[in-house]
């Protein structure tokens, strides 16, 4: 005898011999009674769902928030009060690679958070950019798919890829910050997360006000170029999970300073961009970080599967206090998230453990697939709203303000009016002299293939930012400069 646990079937039947099928004789066919052998192949053909389209490749630990900043007078959210601590989830991820794709590789980031609140999960689903390639969401299907591979010869394509980005004059801010020593990040804790969007905060008084969120690594910042991020691929694919895994194991947690911006209803009147542009950044120097609290990851997924892959956020979700705002991609993903998880993951995704909030849960959804829990509010007369069962109900002090609309309900060309290069031009003004060549240097790399007309095409865009930026990319190209000083015209 031994003191093991007695395997058994998912029904919960115990197996006497997981060696060997059931059979007419050693020579013999198989049986189809052998119910275990049956249930054991069937499980193991659905053991994938299907992969994010994007943000395939993750990684991702539990932790904690704690506020040590006060900004209650912009938000009545409890989640974000003086002293509150909040158990969080956080995935990273790659944006462009499939599951088998490499972790260094020059990409975005996606920077996923999961707070469990005492007033129902908020998500806050951003990226380590405070910026993205498009600003109007129609454009998001077709960006993707310059990013993905080629359906003849199922290949990356850096001819999509910069045919696209020298069409969409939008992109360069983020472009510049992608082929910047930015881009590749040596592991999850050595970078930056942005909710990017703009928000909106509400306090207890009804009053709104407009947030960027951020969250500043306290590890440092440290990136790979591309002949170290090869060199490292060369050897594992996994660098960032055994980093963050490894890390977290030997009880190195990682921390993240998190900070607000905040812009008044007036204010935002009177900015000379958009300030609910997903392509631009808010000044620091206008609306200066105000420091709010500590994020922490201390705590490893005990199933990868279950805890990581199957974990799903959606800016949808969110709790009183912390709202949305005009911001078109936002407005798009509110509801383009929660639409892909009911796909990939099912109806009832939001119960699975890792989605589940952590405060009473009342709703009159009903059935569907996977029905794992209870079917009705706990009371069965109470199964349609409004009732007179004592079933949930709406309650109006969670009403958030009225947000005024404008303008007549049409297609906005949303590149009219835009200037698309001064904060690309600063961004790259930072830059110093070594930084400049490595930027210089990665575009050009990325470049290789590109058609003439292509590349012609974007260093126009690198211009009109910083001549000194087209000049630069110019040069590591091979384009002469009065090729480029006549498209710029």
């Amino acid at each position: 005898m031994t003191d093991k646990p007695t395997l058994t079937t998912t029904a919960g039947a115990p197996i006497g011999d997981n060696q060997n099928s059931l059979s007419a004789g050693p020579r013999g066919p198989l049986l189809m009674q052998d119910y275990q052998l049956i249930e054991k192949l069937a499980h193991q053909n659905r053991e994938r769902i299907p992969e994010r389209v994007v943000h395939a490749k993750g990684w991702g630990a539990f932790g904690t928030l704690k506020i040590t900043g006060d900004i209650s007078k912009y938000t009545k959210a409890k989640v974000l009060q003086p002293g509150t601590e909040t158990d969080l989830l956080l995935r990273f991820s790659t944006v462009a690679g499939e599951l088998g794709a490499a972790d260094a590789e020059r990409d975005v980031r996606g920077f996923a958070l999961k707070f469990y609140t005492t007033e129902g999960n908020w998500d806050l689903v951003g990226n380590n950019t405070p910026v993205f390639f498009l600003r109007d969401p129609y454009k998001f299907p077709d960006f993707i798919r310059t990013q993905k591979r080629h359906p003849q010869t199922n290949l990356r394509s850096p001819k999509a890829m910069w045919d696209y980005w020298s069409l969409s004059p939008e992109s360069l801010h983020q472009v510049t910050i992608l082929m910047s020593d930015r881009g590749c990040p040596v592991a999850p804790m050595f970078m930056n997360g942005y909710g990017s969007h703009t928000f909106s905060l509400i306090n207890g008084a009804g009053e709104r006000f407009w947030v960027k969120f951020h969250f500043k690594t306290e590890q440092g910042h440290k990136f790979y170029t591309n002949a170290e991020s090869a060199e490292v691929i060369g050897k594992t694919r996994e660098s960032y999970q055994e980093a963050l895994f490894g890390g977290i194991a030997k009880g190195e947690f990682p921390r993240w300073s998190m900070k607000v911006q905040i812009m008044t209803e007036a204010q935002a009147e009177t900015t000379w961009y958009n300030p609910f542009d997903l392509t631009k950044v808010w000044p620091h120097a206008e609306f200066p970080l105000i420091d709010v609290g500590t994020i922490e990851l201390n705590r490893n997924a005990d199933n990868y599967f279950a805890e990581i892959e199957q974990a799903a956020f959606s800016p949808s979700n969110i709790v009183p206090g912390i709202g949305f705002s005009p911001d078109k991609v936002l407005q798009a993903r509110i509801f383009a998230y929660a639409d892909a998880h009911r796909y990939r993951i099912g109806t009832h995704y939001e119960h699975l453990p890792v989605n589940a909030a952590k405060c009473p849960v009342n709703h009159y959804h009903k059935d569907g697939s996977m029905r794992f829990f209870r079917n009705d509010t706990g009371n069965a007369d109470a199964y349609y709203e409004p009732n007179s069962m004592g079933g949930p109900a709406e309650n109006p002090a969670f009403r958030e303000p009225a947000l005024p609309l404008s303008g007549d309900a049409d297609r906005y060309n949303h590149r009219d009016g835009n200037d698309d290069y001064r904060q690309p031009g600063d961004l790259f003004r930072m830059f110093d002299e070594a930084q400049r060549e490595r930027l210089f240097s990665n575009i050009a790399g990325a470049m290789q293939g590109v058609p003439e007309e292509i590349i012609r095409r974007q260093l126009v865009h690198f211009y009109r930012a910083d001549p000194a930026y087209g000049e630069g990319v110019a040069r590591h190209v091979g384009v002469s400069l009065p090729q480029l000083d006549a498209a710029a015209e």
